[in-house]
């Protein structure tokens, strides 16, 4: 495990970060999803692809990386890059889970994976309706404790940053980005994903001019059980760029 300050916004970050087949002169990025850290995405494909070098970060606020600054998406895709640059590294593929799927469609690169990516609004049920006109009425008479009973557990035991962070990026429409994006896109989806829909990943591969789209059993976490599939379509997929 290594670590690494960069500066933004005149804000310093410390990330912790994670190399695999160092000596590989091919990168390939690996961004986790809303509060994971860089260890399941390093379980999930530390073993495959070993023809790339593997960089697997926390990003701010998650793992070991630190925070104390209100983000947007927008910025940590302008933070991830400066981290790269620091390394030299130019990554060939960003693979990126849930948030980290948006992310990792900022970063440009010639080959995009996305696993179950965040970036769709979707229908909120009844539930969390209920839960956010109660939040609204309930403010303004200060009682901020009812706010603290109603926050997803995204957050818990998250700072306020973080909070702030998370209530910026949880229902952001990515749609145009997707629909900008000049990578070629490899699009993997759990069919049971209740977190981001089966239908949410069919739009985001329309969206993405040069896509590919890959429905799987499982749920948000499918990708855990197919890391093999998923890599060698990688390497059949994105040899162009090789």
């Amino acid at each position: 495990m290594a670590s690494k300050e960069i500066r933004y916004k005149d804000k310093s970050f410390r990330f912790s970060y994670e190399l695999a087949n160092p000596t590989q002169e091919k990168v390939l990025l690996v961004l986790h999803g809303w509060g994971s850290n860089k260890e399941i995405m390093k379980q999930a494909f530390g073993k495959t692809l070993s023809e790339y070098k593997h960089i697997y970060l926390d990003m701010p606020g998650f793992g070991k990386s630190t925070n104390d600054m209100v983000l947007t998406t927008e910025d940590y895709a302008h933070i991830v890059q400066l981290f790269l640059d620091s390394l030299d590294a130019k990554p060939m593929i960003a693979m990126g889970h849930s948030f980290g799927g948006k992310v990792s469609t900022l970063l440009n690169t010639p080959c995009l994976v996305l696993l179950s990516s965040a970036g769709v609004v979707t229908e909120k049920p009844w539930s969390i309706k209920l839960k956010i006109a109660t939040v609204k009425f309930l403010k303004p008479l200060g009682m901020t404790f009812i706010r603290d009973m109603f926050k997803s557990k995204d957050v818990e035991n998250m700072s306020h940053e973080m909070y702030e962070t998370f209530k910026n990026v949880v229902d952001e429409d990515f749609e145009d980005s997707f629909a900008k994006s000049n990578s070629k896109a490899l699009c993997f989806w759990g069919k049971e994903d209740t977190a981001t829909p089966l239908y949410t990943g069919e739009k985001i591969a329309g969206l993405i001019a040069n896509s590919q789209f890959y429905p799987l059993d499982g749920d948000h976490f499918f990708f855990l059980h197919h890391k093999d599939f998923i890599a060698r379509t990688i390497t059949e997929q994105c040899k162009e760029h090789n």
